[in-house]
Formats: C-alpha cells, structure tokens, sequence
C-alpha cells in the first residue's frame, strides 16, 4: 500500500519533514489543509470516526473527495464519544505540532480537544480551525461551499443574470484550506521566534468575500454595480469562446492592439485589420456585437486544432474547451509530471492505481510526490498507538471494545 517511491521522486524537498499535524477533519476544507502540509513533508495523522470518514463512500460528484485531499496521511479511527477515546485522542494531540479541525463551533470541546484545553497543556501548538464563518453574528450557522457562493455574490457573478450558478469546482472549501495552511505556516515561523504556538482560523464565508472584492471594488471605484459574468461589458472586445467545425468550440483572445493586429495577419483578415473603425481597442469594444457575428461566420468552418495552431504559433492567447476527464491526456501535464499514481483505498475499485493532480508548486525544481497513498481505513491506528506509549495488550483491549479500530 505505501511502497517506496521513485529515487527521484523522493529527492523533491520536504520543508516540513520532523512536523507531526494531527487532523480532526471531514469533507474537503480541512482535508486540504492537511493535505497541503503532508505534501510538504509534514507526518499528517487523519483522526477518522470509529465508523469511518463519511467522504470514503460519497457517490457521484463526491466520489473523488477522500482520494484526492487525504494522500500522505495516516489513518487511525477513535470513538470520541466514549471516554476513553477521547483521552486516546487527547494524548495524540499533545504529541502535535499542528491540531487542524473543521468541526462546527464547540463541537470538539466537549471532548478536551479544543484550542483552550490542549494549548493549556502546550503552548507550543499551533491550532488550526476551519469553520463556515470567523466568529460573528453569522458563526453558529451550518455553512457550506454552496451556501457561501449563495450569500457572497460568487454565484450572482458566475450565473447569468437571474440565475445564480454555483462555480464547477469546490473553490472556497479548497482555498479555505489552502488559506488555513497559508495561516498554519506563518504561525510555525513566528513560534520559531517566540516559542509560542497560536490559534489560526480559516472560514468559508470570508474566503469568498476575498474571492469576489475585486467586485465590490469595481463598484467601490466606479460606481457601478458588478454585471455577471456572462453579461458583462468586456474591456476587450475579442474575448469569447467561438463555436466551430464539427461543433468544437475553443476560447480566443485578443486583448491589446498589437495582438488585434497580429491576430488579422495570421488569419488574413487584412479587411478587418484596415478598418478605421477598429483600429482600437476601445472602438472594437463599441463594435463588439457586429464584430464578434463577422468573426463567428469566419470562423466556423476552421478546426479547433488549426486554430489552436496558428494562435500558438503567433503568441496569441487561446484554449480549447476541455472537459475535467479530458485532462488525463493533456501532453503538458504527462510531460511535467503534473499528474500521479494512487491507490484507490475504498470502494468497488479500492486497490486500483487510478492519476491523481499534483500541488501546484515545485520547490528547487521539483513537484511534491506522493509518499504514502490514501490510507486505508484506521490503517495505522496500532501504529500510532504503540508510537504514544500504549501496550500490545491495551491496543487489543481498545480494539475489542471499539474505543480504536
């Protein structure tokens, strides 16, 4: 399950190598925190109910959240709810350099596992909390990625108008975890010069607005209410996705005069190139209605690939539209290494080496591998339990009575 990996692989630095991050995390914001500092070398230590993590049997758009956000992570499985788990939890935490959770607020102190009661103990620990909002007037309300899209305007910016759109990816569950590893590695520095851990809080609703203040500035600087996206008034007037031979259809860009010019040249459109009328930017913008429907007739009988062949080759800006499985075969991904093997460690395919996306970083020229696959269910709890000092016997015993699995 967790061969040894490629000489080359394991050459990638490990910055966080020596950290032992204990995760009390379900669904995908915290996960990705943790999967974040795991790829950079951190020993990540998933705490999963005694019953599982609820992501390991998701269906449909779910099916790919357990594989994707928990590689390079042990996996030990606690009962929380009897007493004797939640000491065994307690004490894996006090072994922690890093706590991450993203339970609702309070949920986990009940059970001594909380910021106040662990740090009491070590004031050394950096805290990790990933909530639906920063504490407020809204913070006791379930949120979710979908509900923040809602009441953050993302939505009303990415539907059109009339009709809020959810973005295609989870974007503020993935970057609230990225922003709370973001937190989690400045609090390391600033323990490396004071000694003391501290508390960081990452929250869905607050990464949305971030995402969206380009936004409100617009109409902070304007005046002028920010319009959906599919109706906005473009600042450029070639911009668009074209619709093409065989119903292929390819996004095509020309956002500055100079590319105007270079993009007639390379498509003969000496006509357009000449025109008084567009000769700029601002003027195509006044003419885009017209000029996007001649375009449109020009180009519908060219290929997307002959397209996308004259565009890379004069430096214009171009991309064919792509669907996520499409991606597998992306040469640029094969080449660089973008993409990975895992064992799928659940369902119908469980055991099955199946790609997987890379953070999207290198350090001194080398991409973050895959050390350990996703674990297995409760796959290293004897491990990590003789690690803190607990007895064969003892580990039986919890065993036995389902306080461990």
């Amino acid at each position: 399950m967790n061969a040894p990996q490629p000489a080359a692989e394991m050459n990638a630095p490990q910055p966080l190598k020596g950290l032992r991050v204990v995760e009390f995390t379900h669904m995908v914001m915290g996960p990705t925190c943790g999967m974040v500092l795991a790829d950079l070398g951190a020993e990540v230590i998933k705490v999963e109910p005694i019953d599982g993590e609820g992501t390991r049997t998701l269906l449909g758009a779910g099916a790919g959240f357990f594989p994707m956000f928990n590689r390079n992570k042990k996996s030990i499985a606690i009962d929380l709810k009897q007493p004797e788990g939640a000491a065994v939890a307690r004490r894996l935490a006090a072994s922690a350099d890093v706590v991450a959770e993203n339970f609702k607020p309070g949920a986990l102190q009940k059970f001594g596992l909380d910021y106040a009661s662990l740090s009491a103990q070590n004031e050394r620990l950096i805290y990790v909390s990933h909530k639906g909002f920063l504490p407020g007037p809204y913070e006791h309300r379930t949120a979710l990625d979908e509900v923040v899209q809602m009441m953050g305007g993302l939505a009303y910016m990415t539907g059109r108008p009339g009709d809020p759109l959810r973005a295609g990816s989870s974007v503020n569950d993935i970057m609230g975890g990225l922003f709370g590893a973001i937190g989690a590695l400045g609090a390391l520095i600033q323990r490396g010069i004071t000694g003391k851990g501290m508390e960081v809080q990452s929250a869905l609703f607050e990464n949305n607005v971030f995402l969206v203040g380009q936004h409100m500035l617009q109409y902070a600087v304007t005046g002028r209410p920010a319009a959906p996206m599919p109706a906005r008034v473009s600042p450029w007037a070639i911009y668009d996705v074209f619709e093409v031979q065989g119903g292929e259809q390819i996004f095509l860009a020309a956002v500055s005069d100079a590319q105007w010019q270079t993009m007639c040249d390379a498509l003969g459109f000496d006509d357009l190139k000449a025109d008084p009328a567009l000769r700029t930017n601002n003027q195509r913008v006044e003419a885009r209605p017209q000029l996007l429907a001649t375009l449109r007739e020009r180009l519908a009988g060219r290929s997307a690939a002959e397209l996308s062949a004259i565009f890379e080759r004069v430096g214009l800006p171009f991309a064919p539209i792509r669907k996520p499985e499409d991606l597998y075969d992306d040469p640029h991904l094969q080449a660089t290494g973008g993409l990975a093997d895992i064992e799928l460690p659940d369902g119908a395919k469980a055991g099955q080496t199946v790609k997987t996306t890379l953070f999207p970083i290198t350090l001194a020229g080398e991409r973050l591998p895959v050390r350990l696959q996703p674990p297995r269910f409760a796959a290293h709890t004897g491990e990590l339990l003789a690690g803190l000092g607990y007895t064969p016997g003892e580990i039986d015993d919890f065993k036995q009575r389902a306080v461990v699995a």
